[in-house]
């Protein structure tokens, strides 16, 4: 088991999911919090359209991705603050719109689009320096952002207007935020797939909110959530020899249920206990 520390893409592969769950996890609690988690699903799936034209015109599909996951999350604010559209139906029409361009484009794309299955499923062993340097960057970007702004981030999240009227800059602090959530969206894509993507950006938050409530503790609780499942699930798929990012899913699918059925148990016997004290 441990030869496989010797491997340049074993290595890499771990570095990268190092920084992307810290990176997600963070961004998960920003739109669990915000009630974004649609806004997040339909941006994933628009992601595809870009791919689809990054094949088509020979370009990066990740660049492409990466514009069109900006300009998605764009139109939706833009369609739904300023065009008065119900925000689930921006949301729906920039998802199939995103998913229609993409697969068109990938049909006309001659011969076979290279890697396309690993953008759909996800494959962190096709990581290279380049992705990691790009990671890495983003990763600390966010940290630095959230280390200044944090309390504005976190009023913003909770309480547009409050945070509005108080003097906050909320317009920058979402602007900001929303191409954050693009990014990290484009970057995770290739830890685990558009079909994948949102238990990232779900689950771990959802785990966490069953101990805590405070946005600092999800947040950091998230962290080590996401780090400890997304690092098992890696050593797993290699020694199982299968995709990683279904793996992840379960885990945290697990994870959740078990946490779940414990504070069920918990709380039963609390409320046992203070029956039988009442009666006493």
């Amino acid at each position: 088991m441990t030869e496989i520390f010797s491997y340049t893409f074993f290595q890499y592969a771990l570095i990268a999911v190092v920084l992307i769950s810290v990176a997600s996890a963070i961004i998960g609690t920003y739109i669990v919090t915000r009630r974004m988690t649609a806004i997040a699903g339909g941006i994933t799936h628009a992601c595809f359209g870009g791919l689809g034209l990054g094949y088509f015109f020979g370009v990066s599909p990740i660049a492409m991705a990466t514009v069109f996951a900006v300009v998605s999350s764009a139109g939706v604010e833009w369609l739904s603050s300023r065009q008065r559209i119900r925000e689930d139906s921006a949301i729906a029409a920039v998802w199939a719109v995103g998913m229609a361009i993409g697969v068109m484009f990938v049909f006309l794309t001659p011969g076979l689009a290279p890697d396309l299955n690993s953008f759909l499923f996800g494959n962190i062993l096709t990581i290279t320096v380049s992705d990691l340097i790009a990671f890495a960057i983003f990763t600390a970007v966010l940290i630095a952002f959230f280390a200044l702004f944090f309390d504005k981030i976190v009023a913003t999240a909770f309480d547009k207007d409050f945070a509005r009227v108080s003097g906050m800059p909320v317009r920058l602090i979402s602007t900001v935020m929303t191409v954050m959530i693009a990014i990290c969206i484009v970057l995770t894509i290739r830890l685990i797939g558009i079909m994948l993507l949102m238990s990232m950006l779900s689950l771990p938050q959802m785990i966490a909110e069953i101990r805590y409530h405070h946005f600092r503790e999800i947040m950091i609780c998230s962290i080590v959530v996401s780090l400890l499942a997304c690092v098992a699930s890696l050593f797993i798929a290699a020694v199982i020899d299968i995709p990683c990012s279904p793996i992840i899913v379960i885990i945290l699918t697990l994870v959740y249920i078990i946490c779940k059925v414990v504070q069920s148990f918990s709380n039963r016997r609390k409320n046992n206990k203070l029956h039988a004290s009442r009666v006493k």
